[in-house]
Order: C-alpha cells, then sequence, then structure tokens
C-alpha cells in the first residue's frame, strides 16, 4: 500500500468516523437544550413543603407562597436579600432564581399544579369542602397575580418570557372562572 494510498484511506475513515459522530453531537446539544427549558419548577425545599401539605387547602397555599416568591424575584432584584426572604430561607429555600422566562414558566406550572391537585382532590371526595375552600383561595391569589402579571406584558419581549407569561394569565384566568362558578360562600 503506498503512502499517498494509506493517507487517503485514512482520510476517509476519519470522515466517516466524524460523519458517524456529528449527529450525536447535535442530539446531545438538544437534549442539554430541552433538559434546561424543562427544569424543575419548584426548588427541594418547596417540594417537601408541598408534600408536607397534606389537605388540599394547606396544601394551596403553599403553591400561593411559592408563586409570591416567583413574583417578587422578578419583580425586585433585590428581594433575595430582603429580610423577609432571609427570614424564609430555612423553610422554603434559597429564593429562586433565573431568567425572567424561567421564573414565569414556574409561575405557570405551580399555578397548573394547584389545579391538578385542586382536580384530583374534588374527584376523590366530591363532597369536601376544603376543595371549595381551596379554590377560593386559589381564586382570590390568582386575581391578584393577574393583575400583576398583566403590568409585565409591556416588558416581556423575549419569546419564550412572552409564550410562560400567557400560559401563567391563561391559568390565573381559568382558576377565577372555575371559582367563579361556585356556589355563594355561606
Amino acid at each position: 500500500m503506498s503512502l499517498k494510498r494509506f493517507r487517503t484511506s485514512r482520510f476517509f475513515c476519519f470522515i466517516l468516523l466524524l460523519a458517524a459522530l456529528l449527529p450525536l453531537g447535535l442530539i446531545q446539544s438538544s437534549f442539554v437544550q430541552v433538559s434546561a427549558q424543562q427544569r424543575d419548577f419548584l426548588t427541594d425545599k418547596e417540594a417537601d413543603r408541598v408534600r408536607e401539605a397534606q389537605e388540599i387547602d394547606r396544601r394551596v397555599l403553599v403553591f400561593i407562597k411559592i408563586i409570591e416568591r416567583r413574583v417578587s424575584a422578578i419583580t425586585d432584584p433585590s428581594a433575595a436579600n430582603s429580610k423577609q426572604a432571609l427570614k424564609d430561607a430555612e423553610t422554603w429555600g434559597a429564593l429562586r432564581t433565573g431568567t425572567r422566562a424561567e421564573m414565569l414558566s414556574d409561575i405557570a406550572r405551580t399555578l397548573d399544579a394547584a389545579i391538578t391537585n385542586i382536580d384530583e382532590a374534588a374527584t376523590r371526595a366530591p363532597q369536601n369542602p376544603l376543595a371549595v375552600k381551596a379554590l377560593r383561595k386559589l381564586a382570590e391569589a390568582s386575581t391578584q397575580l393577574l393583575s400583576t402579571l398583566t403590568t409585565m406584558r409591556p416588558a416581556t419581549t423575549d419569546e419564550t418570557a412572552r409564550e410562560a407569561l400567557e400560559q401563567a394569565l391563561d391559568n390565573a384566568r381559568t382558576i377565577i372562572q372555575a371559582a367563579s362558578s361556585l356556589p355563594a360562600a355561606k
């Protein structure tokens, strides 16, 4: 085998190897991007608080607190150093950080989790007054949240953040609408 032919065949093998590995690199990089977009919407300590709150009315209060923490992180960048945040750190963990899109996505997903939890509680025990109480509390918080999120619209120009904001707004409206169909409180 001549040296020239050896170099050519070696080069050909290198190109084939590169062609075989290139799609793996693309798949891996797209997997990293997707997994980064799908981060856990709760911190470990927040997830612990949710698990500890077994009654639906208490669990919804935990979801409301988590949403308030995300809103605080978005609207007040210095909130992590506030007295309340430092006080809450032991129970709730450090105030969550992330991009505006991630924080808005966390809010939308937390609202969705609260809706799912209330639906499941109402399905398991249709006469349970705690599910109604939880929905009323969540609707009250969603009314305030709707106002806050609406004011964020003009400042939210990033496409991903805009989609997350719209999802959070839709979830808040769904909760308020569901609560409005409840019979009047006694």
